[in-house]
This record gives structure tokens, sequence and C-alpha cells, in this order.
């Protein structure tokens, strides 16, 4: 039932999560730097993050909690909302790669409106590590009650336009090409049947479109999550999502929508590899239909 799957899909995200987090908060902090000059390797960050936290290795862990906080929220509807929708468009006709995307776009932008709050707590967490800008300082709880005793309540959802933008998009890839992938590899003539290899490859293949995908948005989205609130405190304070990647494009060049695509590829694809064979072997265990 829903429930069930709700809570095995958390199950399965936070693993992945947790083994996969440190290159989310290098990749936050290299697409949080608007320099041009400023091109760091992840290698770089990395060391100045455990530098800046005390030379502890666990500070590439800051954050960690509001990102698996998330899961339980983002991860649990999206995949609950997804097949709820995939059952339902399967009812009368064959489910098509593009129901697939419609399912997925679906999904994933109800979620990630739900999930907005825990992103930008685990953002200002992230970035506090270094130079960067940081409202809130504290915990989970602190930094959520400081946002709505400081903006209100609606603060919570500052970002929320280009949250949703590629969370839809990125579900979209993920989940969609895994479901249609997964399908295609076991209705071929290569003799794959619903095992750890044929989930394996449906893994790489979404972790692969998901970066593609989703990375301009994420780019977008960690810069209108990391500016001040105060317009006189940030020179370079976007109006919104449109304006930040107008600006970006015309003053940073195209291709800096892609800032951060390797550790996004990097952490994607362990973390679409981890995430699906995990969730497809608990189901699996619990004696849930697979995936």
């Amino acid at each position: 039932d829903f429930t069930t799957k709700y809570i095995l899909s958390c199950a399965a995200a936070t693993v992945a999560e947790t083994a996969t987090y440190p290159l989310d908060i290098v990749k936050t902090h290299l697409q949080a730097s608007s320099r041009k000059g400023d091109q760091k390797s992840l290698f770089a960050i990395g060391k100045e993050i455990v530098k800046k936290g005390g030379g502890q290795v666990f500070s590439l862990w800051n954050g960690c909690a509001p990102a698996v906080y998330r899961h339980f929220i983002y991860t649990g509807i999206r995949f609950g909302l997804y097949e709820e929708i995939r059952s339902a468009f399967s009812v009368s006709a064959p489910f098509t790669v593009y129901k697939a995307m419609v399912a997925g776009l679906v999904s994933g932008a109800i979620a990630q409106f739900v999930a907005s709050p825990m992103d930008l707590v685990k953002v200002q967490v992230q970035l506090r590590t270094v130079s960067h800008n940081a409202e809130y300082h504290g915990n989970t709880i602190s930094i959520v009650s400081a946002i709505v005793r400081k903006h209100g309540f609606a603060e919570l959802w500052r970002g929320w336009i280009p949250n949703v933008q590629r969370a839809a998009l990125l579900n979209m890839a993920d989940i969609a090409c895994y479901d249609f992938s997964k399908r295609t590899l076991l209705s071929s003539n290569l003799g794959l049947t619903d095992s750890t290899l044929t989930h394996l490859l449906a893994s790489a293949l979404s972790g692969l479109s998901a970066a593609l995908v989703s990375t301009p948005a994420d780019v977008v989205k960690t810069r209108i999550m990391q500016q001040l609130r105060d317009p006189s405190a940030e020179t370079t304070a976007y109006k919104g999502s449109t304006d930040c990647l107008v600006r970006m494009v015309k003053e940073e060049g195209f291709m800096t929508l892609y800032r951060g695509f390797t550790p996004i590829y990097i952490r994607m694809a362990p973390w679409s590899l981890i995430f699906w064979v995990s969730y497809e072997k608990i189901r699996v265990f619990t004696g849930a239909q697979s995936f």
C-alpha cells in the first residue's frame, strides 16, 4: 500500500543520501560562488570545508540531517504519488514513456513544494561552513524557528519556484528514466531478469539523465537560496529565478549553468545506484512487489 512504499522509499533514500552527502556539500559551495576566477577543484573545496570545520572530516556532513529529513517528506511523497499515477494511467492503456514523464513531473513538483523548507535549512547549514552567506545558525529546529520568527512562516518557502522546477525535472529524469529503462531491458532480447544487474543498468541511465536535466535548475536554486533577504547587503541579489538565470548566462556565460555538474553526476551516479538497488531489495525483502 501507499504507506508501506512511502516508508521503504524513505529508508532507501536515507542510505543513499548519507553515503553520498559530502559530494552534495562540495557541489553547493561550488555553485554558490559567483566569481569567474574562483574555480577551485572539488578536492580543494572539500579540504577548505574540513579546515573551516576545525579539521573534522565530519564537517563534510554538515546539513546532512535536514537533507535526510527532506527525504522523509520528498522521496516518500514522490514515489507514492508516482506509483499511484502510474496505476491510474495503466488502467485502460499501456504505460508509455510520455505517461512516465508526466507522472514524474507531477509527483516531483508536489513532493518538492511540500519539502522546500528542508532544502532552505540544508543550504543555510552547508554555506555557513565557509565565507558564503548564511543568515541562520544552529540545528534544524532552531533554524526553522529563527526563520519563522524573523520573516514569517512563508519565508520557509523562499526559493520554492526554482526548487520545484528542479525537482520536477529531476524526478522526471530519475524515476521515469529508471522505470522505462527497466521495462525496456526486461522486454528486450538480452535475456535479462528483474535482478540486481538490471537494476544497476537502469539506475546508471537514470543517474546520468537526472544530472543532465537538473543541473541548471540546481545552480539557480542554490543562488536564490544563498542570497540575503536584505538587498542592500548583497549587491548581486536576484529578483527571482528567471532574473537569476538570465543574469548568470549574461554575466558569467552559458556554461555557468553547469557549474557543479561533475560533483552532481559523481554524486547522482552512486546515489542512484545505491538507492535503486537498496529500494528494490528492501521491497523484495518485505514482500512488496518489485518497482
